[in-house]
Parts: structure tokens; sequence; C-alpha cells
């Protein structure tokens, strides 16, 4: 793996010749250098100077051209400042201390060796010097360079300090090997074990911020493999954990859920799934185990886990900190739905059962049918073929009937207000009743979504209920 090579950008000589003139050796430190190696884009510099930060920033700011404006964070001692290429971040290197109950640590001045002591993992506590002297020379302390070789994470000092410490670092131990398929170093990993616990000090926020980095990784699967092999997924997201195991009664045993959502996961991530569409895939068998029962004719049931699991949704996101908007009832809906278009394959597809489909998935049957095929996870690959082929022929039902009914989110043309004006009622379940009379109509094809031919079923329905229209 080459040595990293610090491009000709002439913002790095602009704050080179800025820290000379203040005498403040300066490096560029981190995930810029990490990424340089790996050939990895990044829009954000780290600069660490042997001494005031905010003052370096500053300095640099009225160098540049434009004199952009410098952002002071001055209880945390750093500054930033935006530029066309990319943004630094100024601050001076910095020794840290920690008490027990926070990871908000007690800094004090410090030398490069301390401030790169102080970082995460080896493959961020590598330099690049901004001095005239050694300009673009590298500096690895802690053989940041032969871990990027060896495809592993490990940190600078004892692990066991480093996630006590700030025991957000498990979990962005975890998303770095996730992201870049690498290993956790054998020590490294005893002690995200060892110190699991210590997570609960961290705000659901951020854990949560790390648990969707994880998930938007090219295979997420191993980063979720991880945190269950360490203990921590029990103590973030148990209702996950709890996914895990196979139960056996004679010649009957279940899928591990787990494992399988995880292969649903990846599956989803295949398909182009975005953050939302892969937590519907993380989520849709998780009432499972709820809902388990044994039947001795049939083996193992999870009747009705689609409603529980959708009931379940809110709860999540919730205690997640996830949003609680349109993304939220966007994965409850995919969840609810995820087993209809599998029931369509076991069925004769009708044209009834495809409007149904059409009208409660709305804009989302397109997502809804790629959570479906990322479901079919059979190690039978005769029966994982024969599920797709079938899905092919409901597609194209599903194509067939949105051309001809354009029941994709439809709003029916006979709403509640008309029935109580047409009637002369009050709001009541008898025009709740009327209203799904006339909706069941449309879904079976009996009429169109067209006043001309619904309003005189609704006169119908209303005769037989002893109602008459108002004059």
């Amino acid at each position: 793996m080459n040595q990293p090579q610090l491009p000709a950008l002439p913002l790095f000589t602009t704050i080179a010749e800025a820290a000379g003139e203040l005498g403040y050796p300066a490096y560029i430190i981190g995930g810029y250098v990490r990424d340089l190696v790996l050939g990895r884009e990044s829009k954000d510099v780290d600069v660490v100077c042997v001494g005031d930060g905010i003052r370096l920033a500053q300095a640099v700011g009225r160098k540049l051209p434009g004199r952009p404006r410098v952002t002071v964070f001055k209880n945390f001692g750093t500054a930033m400042l935006p530029t066309p290429e990319i943004e630094v971040e100024f601050v001076g290197a910095r020794k840290e201390s920690y008490r027990a109950e926070s990871r908000k640590p007690e800094v004090e001045a410090g030398t490069l060796e301390e401030d790169l002591a102080r970082r995460d993992f080896t493959i961020n506590a590598l330099g690049l010097s901004l001095n005239p002297a050694d300009f673009g020379t590298l500096v690895d302390c802690y053989d940041g360079m032969g871990d990027l070789r060896r495809k592993l994470i490990r940190t600078p000092l004892d692990p066991d300090i480093t996630f006590s410490d700030d025991p957000l670092r498990m979990l962005r131990a975890i998303r770095f090997a996730t992201q870049l398929d690498f290993d956790i170093e054998p020590d490294t990993f005893d002690a995200l074990a060892r110190n699991k616990e210590r997570i609960k000090i961290v705000s659901q926020e951020r854990i949560t911020t790390e648990l969707n980095k994880i998930i938007m990784a090219p295979r997420p699967s191993y980063g979720f493999k991880l945190l269950f092999q360490c203990g921590l997924l029990h103590l973030i997201f148990p209702k996950m954990a709890q996914l895990h195991g196979v139960e056996k009664v004679g010649q009957h045993a279940h899928k591990d859920n787990f494992y399988h959502t995880l292969q649903v996961l990846d599956n989803v991530v295949a398909g182009g799934g975005d953050l939302w569409l892969r937590w519907a895939a993380i989520l849709h068998d998780i009432a499972k185990p709820a809902t388990k029962r044994y039947d001795k004719r049939v083996g193992w049931t999870f009747h009705g886990h689609e409603d529980k699991g959708a009931r379940w949704v809110p709860g999540i996101f919730t205690d997640l900190k996830l949003p609680l908007g349109e993304e939220m009832r966007q994965v409850q809906k995919l969840v609810r739905l995820h087993l209809r278009p599998i029931a369509l394959v076991k069925e004769i597809v009708t044209d009834s059962a495809v409007r149904r489909l059409l009208f409660e998935a709305g804009d989302d049957i397109d997502r809804l049918m790629l959570l479906c095929r990322a479901d079919i996870t059979s190690k039978d690959h005769q029966r994982v073929a024969r599920y797709l082929r079938n899905f092919d022929v409901v597609e194209q039902k599903l194509k067939e009937v949105e051309e001809k009914d354009h029941l994709r989110n439809f709003k029916p043309v006979i709403t509640g207000e008309i029935i109580m004006e047409t009637f002369g009622l009050k709001p009541s379940r008898a025009v709740g009743e009327l209203k799904e009379a006339v909706l069941e109509a449309i879904l079976e094809g009996n009429v169109r979504n067209e006043y001309e031919e619904a309003f005189p079923l609704l006169l119908e329905l209303g005769r037989q209920k002893g109602l008459e229209a108002v004059k």
C-alpha cells in the first residue's frame, strides 16, 4: 500500500504558510488521510496544530480569496472554515481525561503524540505534515498504515481504556469494520464484549446515527453479526437480538429469523434499497418471536406477525429516536403488507386481489415488491427461482391492472360527505358501512371508480338499509 500523497491544493499551502507565520506546527490528521490511502473521496479535513487552532483558522481565513467566514466553537476549542473544495476543522493538539459517568472528556493542551494517542483507531491516527521542512511527510506513530494493509480495526492504546472512556467508539469500531470490510483485531473485539454495558451512558441519538451508518454500508449484515457476537445488539436493539435462535420439536424446526433477516437486508441493499426500505427489511419479521406457536399438524407458525410487527413500528422508531413522520409510516406499511405479494404468488392472481394490493400499497408498491423478492431466502435454489418467476407474473398483472384502473393511491369518488349529504345523515356507523361497501365494489371490479357508476350503487345500497335520498 503506497504512502498517501497530499493533493496539490492551494488551500493546504495557505494553511502551511499561516501556521509557519504563527510558529504552530500543523498536520492533517484522521479520516482524510485514511481515505487518501484507501482511494476514497473525502470532503472533510481535520487540521491539528501545536498551538491555538482557532487563531490558526482565523489567520487562514484572512489569507483566502473572499475571506470566508470562520465559524468558532469556543467551548470546544475548534473552528470551521468552509471552502469550495473541502471543509476544514481546526483544533489545537490536546490530551483528554474522562470521568466514569460521562463520555465528555476534560481537555487540555497537549503534544502531537498525545493528540494521536486519543484517536479511536490506528487507521484514524495517521497524519500528514503541513510544515515547510517536511511538507507532506506521513506521521504514523501507531502503525496505522500497517493496519490499513492488514484491513484491521485496532485501538492505538489499551482498548479497554479507549472504549470505557468513550463507549461510542465501540459502535464506531463496528461501523468502520462494516463500511471498509475490515476485521476487528481480536483483543479489540474482546474489549467490546467486556465494555458493552458502558454503551448505556451514550445518548440514543448518537447510537442511532452509528446504527444507520452500519445499515447504509454495502453489506450491513456483517455489522449486525458483530453487534450480536459482542453483545451490543442485545443492549441497543433487544427486539432484533431476540430473533436469533432455532427451536425444534420432533422433525419440525423453524429457520433462524435473525440470520434470515440479515439475508433479506443484504438482498434489499443489492436491489438498491434506501435507508427506510432497509429498515423495513430489518423489521419485517420483528414480531415473529412474539407470535411463534407450535402446531402438531403443521409445525411452527407465526400467524399475524406482519400486523403485530406493523403495530410495533411506531414504538421502535420512538425508542430509537428515528423520525416519526412519513418515513415511519412507509416502513409500517411495508411491514404490514410484506406477505401480501407472496400470498398472491401462491394463488391464482385475480384482478380483485391485485386491485386491493395496489390500493393499499399506493406509491410504495415497487418498494414492496423489492422487499418481497428479497424475502425469498430458501437454500433450495429451485424453489427460489420458482417463486421469483411467479413474482414476475404478479408484477406483470400489477402493471396491467394499474394501466387499466389507475388504482395507485386512488381516492374513492364516493366520500363520507357525499353519503351524509345524499341521505341526510350525521357521522355514524352507517356512513362508514356505505363507504366501505362502495369501496369493496370498486376493488372487486363491479363498478369503476367514476361518479356516474358509483353513485347509483350508493343509492341502491342505501335503499337496502332503508335509507332514502333526501330531495
